[in-house]
């Protein structure tokens, strides 16, 4: 499974239309994850609308695309409905499903040896204060 395809698995699962994978964004996101690999450090870049993933394995040396994204999604967990708004732990999550991010781009830089940097960009970005409610939209209920 594609990044962009786990993506819009979870994106379809809110009723939110799919992304676009972005050549543009993917490559900034992949000077990004670069830049991670080469410091060795977990580190936000300053733009906007952007996940981050580290792993380390000294058994694996492949990382499966939707890994990162799962992660990022199973934040669900931790985000309250009844109170829409940013939260640390959750996050990666609302960025995953913020329903007018459109497009998106995702670089992956590995050592070769176990380690992986993941970025996802997204346009336009997420987690906007003030536009949770009408962005992070519940999942149906089952059987509708």
């Amino acid at each position: 499974q594609t990044d962009s395809e786990a993506h819009n698995k979870y994106r379809k699962k809110h009723n939110v239309p799919p992304m676009r994978l972005n050549a543009e964004l993917s490559k900034s996101a992949q000077t990004w994850a670069n830049h991670l690999l080469s410091i060795n450090k977990m580190q936000h870049s300053g733009a906007g609308g952007e996940n981050l993933y580290y792993s380390y394995s000294s058994r694996g040396r492949t990382l499966a695309g939707n890994v990162a994204v799962d992660a990022w999604y199973n934040e669900v967990k931790d985000y309250d409905y009844n109170k829409p708004g940013f939260k640390a732990a959750t996050g990666h999550f609302t960025q995953v499903v913020w329903k007018d991010s459109k497009e998106l781009g995702v670089g992956v830089a590995t050592d070769g040896k176990g380690t992986f940097y993941v970025v996802g960009r997204y346009s336009p970005p997420g987690n906007v204060i003030g536009q949770f409610q009408e962005n992070v939209l519940r999942t149906p209920p089952l059987g509708k």
